[in-house]
């Protein structure tokens, strides 16, 4: 004997529930969409516009602001250094590389900061401004690491080269350095912008590279040729990030060419 459905399972009322609710979600009765039992997914929200222009933007304003910043603390280093050269009676000259002794190994550290006298620092002041400014505008950490290298390199080249008996000072070792620093790096890292940095200081600052060679008397080439050698080291090491990178590009197209 059949069981009798309670009203909860009437067919005619279950049916005229689904066309009301068909009706109310815009589905023409009598016709089941495919997949009525799981909602559509929405459309997905639209990106919001990247963020990525004004963050280089700011990023390219700080660079700039901490490299000037930098670069006058340091010239005004230099100012007040030898300010106190000249009240001490230029006491604080002996304080360069003084070529294979002991004592002038200091040099190496302090050379760069002092100079004969304000004509020698006024000289080096506009190079300094420029070339200085310059290098940190790479970037800062990479722009320090640059000068890093120069610094030692130039000093110990100096400690070991010089003549016998000198005392070499002056901040020029740090503006031939970062010239070819300058000059060098775009070429190592193929980069259009840095190569042309690089033409535009060659063509301003390029002629000096003649102070490497010797035959000026009261100049010290030494600590200008190790200088210029430092800055290409510099530009060397401080590009292998990029020459890396490029080498894999080369070795992905030959293996996606094979």
């Amino acid at each position: 004997m059949a069981e009798q459905m309670g009203p909860s399972f009437d067919p005619d009322r279950i049916a005229a529930l689904r066309a009301e609710l068909q009706k109310s979600a815009g589905t023409p009765a009598g016709s089941v969409p495919s997949g009525s039992q799981f909602p559509s997914p929405r459309p997905a929200a639209a990106a919001p516009p990247s963020a990525s222009e004004p963050g280089r933007t700011a990023a390219l304003k700080l660079l700039w602001q901490r490299a000037i910043a930098m670069t006058l603390t340091f010239v005004a280093l230099l100012y007040a250094v030898e300010g106190v050269d000249t009240v001490s009676h230029h006491d604080l000259d002996a304080a360069g590389v003084r070529p294979r002794t002991a004592e002038g190994l200091e040099g190496i550290v302090f050379a760069p900061v002092l100079h004969a006298n304000w004509a020698h620092l006024l000289g080096n002041t506009l190079p300094v401004i420029v070339l200085g400014l310059l290098t940190l505008l790479t970037g800062i950490g990479r722009g320090l690491a640059a000068t890093a290298i120069v610094w030692v390199v130039a000093g110990v080249g100096t400690w070991l080269t010089g003549a016998s008996g000198s005392v070499h000072i002056g901040a020029s070792v740090l503006v031939f350095g970062w010239l070819t620093y300058l000059i060098s790096r775009g070429l190592f890292t193929r980069n259009l912008w840095q190569i042309l940095v690089g033409v535009v200081v060659g063509l301003l600052y390029g002629s000096i590279l003649w102070g490497v060679l010797p035959g000026q008397a009261g100049i010290s080439w030494q600590g200008h040729l190790f200088g210029a050698l430092g800055g290409l080291l510099a530009g060397w090491v401080l590009s292998s990030n990029e020459r890396r990178h490029r080498r894999g590009e080369s070795a992905g197209r030959l293996a996606s060419s094979g």
